[in-house]
Parts: C-alpha cells; sequence; structure tokens
C-alpha cells in the first residue's frame, strides 16, 4: 500500500466541487465488498481519479465501515459521504487527470 497524501480543505472543497456532476460509476450490492467490485473500483480510479459509489448498507456505522475498508482496499482517499454515497479519489501517478494546482487558484 502506497502512502496516501494529505489533501488540504482547499483541495478538498475543489475535488468536492467537482464530483457534484458525477454519477455513482460503482454500487456495492448485498454481497457487500468482493473481490470484483475491488477491482472495478481500482480500474475507475485509474481511469478517472474521482468516483461516486453507492454503499449498500443501511447502519449509518455499517457504512463506514464499509466505506474505510474499500478506501483501504483500493488506497484511496474518501472526500465526502453524504447518505449512501461517497466520493473517492486516488492519484494516478502516471497519467493524472485532476490538476491540482488549480483548487488553490
Amino acid at each position: 500500500m502506497n502512502k496516501l497524501p494529505v489533501l488540504d480543505k482547499t483541495t478538498i472543497k475543489y475535488l468536492r466541487s467537482l464530483a457534484h456532476a458525477l454519477k455513482p460509476v460503482v454500487r456495492l450490492g448485498q454481497n457487500g465488498l468482493t473481490e470484483a467490485v475491488i477491482q472495478e473500483l481500482d480500474g475507475a480510479l485509474d481511469h478517472h481519479e474521482l468516483v461516486k459509489i453507492k454503499l449498500s448498507e443501511s447502519a449509518k456505522t455499517a457504512r463506514q465501515n464499509q466505506l474505510n475498508a474499500l478506501c483501504d482496499a483500493v488506497d484511496a482517499i474518501s472526500v465526502q459521504q453524504i447518505g449512501h454515497t461517497a466520493t473517492l479519489f486516488r492519484r494516478n501517478a502516471k497519467k493524472p487527470v485532476i490538476e491540482l494546482s488549480l483548487a488553490r487558484d
């Protein structure tokens, strides 16, 4: 696992603004966190860097645990969680898609 960068409030706010128009690309079903879900999310993060996901658990603590496990599995940072929807970010080291320096302008 890579050491995840610490994002400042300005960067998080910028990422949240970019994520506003996104639709969830990965949905966790009744089987929860499976290898297929991890592979799908890993590919989506490689391609887009910023993705929305839908969590399946109904209890708030269970959703948070599910999100933490998912972030650990794919080395991503949780940018925002509202209800059953969460936004994850992982920088693509080879070919960055999102310019984080724009967050400071």
